[in-house]
């Protein structure tokens, strides 16, 4: 398990680093703090993309269009998103609404290039009092997007 851990971070960094070293922007980011600290120039989603912690209810994610945030956002040719299924569906589906709405497209996630992984047989997100039933329902699998 952690040669595959290692293995894949491996292979984040080369992507990175070749974005990189080509002059463009990749935006690395996973679900965790320690995930995000394996990755170069690393964020939590929550802090690259102003997702908010609590995220019950409808929500929408805190950039505004002429920031400076939004311009890095657009101009990235790369976002990595690691440890995804920690995420519940509705973080993914917010950043897919945001992406759109910065691209000024209908396309999956604005039309970016995006590195989902995550193992979903690890550490899924959390769900006050949930069953496993509840687990499966808020991530990813369960999302329209997923298709």
């Amino acid at each position: 398990m952690v040669l595959v851990e290692l293995d894949k971070v491996f292979l984040y960094r080369i992507l990175v680093a070749v974005v990189r070293h080509r002059g463009f922007i990749a935006l690395a980011t996973a679900s965790s703090s320690v995930a995000a600290s394996l990755l170069p120039g690393g964020r939590t989603t929550h802090s690259r993309f102003k997702l908010p912690i609590d995220i019950d209810g409808n929500f929408r994610c805190n950039i505004s269009k002429q920031s400076s945030m939004a311009s890095l956002i657009r101009d990235a040719k790369l976002i990595v998103w690691d440890e995804i299924s920690m995420a519940k569906k509705k973080m993914v589906d917010a950043l897919d609404l945001l992406l759109k709405d910065l691209m000024e497209t209908n396309m999956l996630f604005g039309g970016k290039v995006f590195v989902f992984s995550g193992d979903f047989r690890q550490t899924l997100h959390v769900v006050r009092s949930g069953k496993r039933e509840d687990f499966i329902r808020e991530s990813l699998l369960c999302s329209e997007i997923w298709n």
